[in-house]
């Protein structure tokens, strides 16, 4: 208890009895029973979103915005929670996005500035050779406002909160599926994708996924006749996930470690255009459920995309 009331952030401990009973608040400070608006010092009741991410694990918790560290006595389970205050977090978030739209951009401003005022003033002036130099440093300029632009947005997915409800993914894979038919209705592609696949999650957040995921594959395919991209559920090594496959260009595994990294790519700007955020932000949403995402691939042969979401 002396712990608990010396730590500034909300902190409490759960516990239940056995592994299919219900979740409740052994003890907690006064920081937590203001975090769950409990009058006074009443003991906090949790809401049903956290428990289910308790039920779910330490990935589905941290999702939720906690920090979880568990034990067990016997019968008896629980977990420790904290988590810093949604002021911290969002002063936090506030002093990165300034430094990010402000500090960074500053110098990247300036650059592109001088680059312009010699490419207009002195474009004339310069042979072939050195207007392809000004032009190489003004689109380096605008790469790098872009990932800046990528770099924010990854910070936005990491803070703002989930708003959990039924998710019709075979619904949110067609919409997306008609959009990318739109953006070029002369390519001849076979779409397959199950009806019925269903999840619980943040809509906007899955809609980014599956716009990314099913995005690269119909690029990844541009070059095959026929493509080929289909979106289902499978039995993966014995667990239940989501799978968008194509038969596109493929990538060696053995870069596979690199596939979800900021700004990572494993194909040639001039072969397949992108920035390496689409991946990332994969990862980060699905994170964010409590879940899990990885890929299978042959060069040439196509790619297999898996996730899984908690619960």
């Amino acid at each position: 208890q002396a712990l608990l009331d010396a730590t500034a952030d909300p902190l409490l401990i759960v516990v239940r009895q056995a592994r299919d009973g219900a979740w409740s608040v052994a003890q907690a400070n006064a920081e937590a029973s203001r975090f769950f608006d409990a009058p006074g010092n009443a003991t906090p009741v949790l809401p049903a979103a956290l428990c289910d991410a308790l039920d779910a694990g330490i990935g589905a918790i941290a999702a939720e915005g906690w920090r979880a560290a568990p034990f067990s006595d016997g019968n008896l389970q629980g977990f420790a929670l904290s988590r810093q205050t949604a002021r911290e977090e969002a002063n936090e978030q506030a002093a990165f996005s300034y430094t990010v739209s402000h500090d960074l951009r500053a110098p990247i401003r300036v650059v592109e500035g001088f680059a312009r005022i010699v490419k207009e003033d002195y474009g004339a002036v310069l042979d072939r050779v050195g207007n392809d130099h000004i032009d190489r440093v003004l689109g380096a300029a605008t790469r790098m406002n872009q990932m800046i632009d990528a770099m924010l947005m990854l910070a936005r997915l990491s803070s703002q909160p989930l708003a959990r409800q039924p998710v019709d993914l075979s619904q949110l894979a067609t919409y997306i599926v008609d959009d990318l038919r739109r953006s070029a209705p002369t390519r001849e592609v076979e779409i397959d994708i199950d009806p019925g696949l269903t999840a619980d999650g943040d809509p906007t957040l899955l809609r980014q996924v599956l716009e990314n995921l099913l995005g690269n594959a119909w690029k990844y395919s541009a070059k095959c006749h026929p493509a080929r991209i289909a979106f289902g559920r499978e039995t993966h090594q014995g667990r239940a996930a989501f799978v968008v496959r194509d038969n596109g260009a493929g990538f060696d595994m053995r870069s596979a470690d690199r596939l979800f990294g900021l700004f990572q790519r494993l194909h040639s700007a001039n072969d397949f255009a992108g920035t390496g955020i689409g991946l990332a932000s994969v990862k980060r949403i699905v994170k964010r459920h409590g879940g899990q995402v990885w890929a299978e691939a042959e060069p040439d042969k196509g790619a297999a995309f898996y996730f899984t979401l908690s619960r």
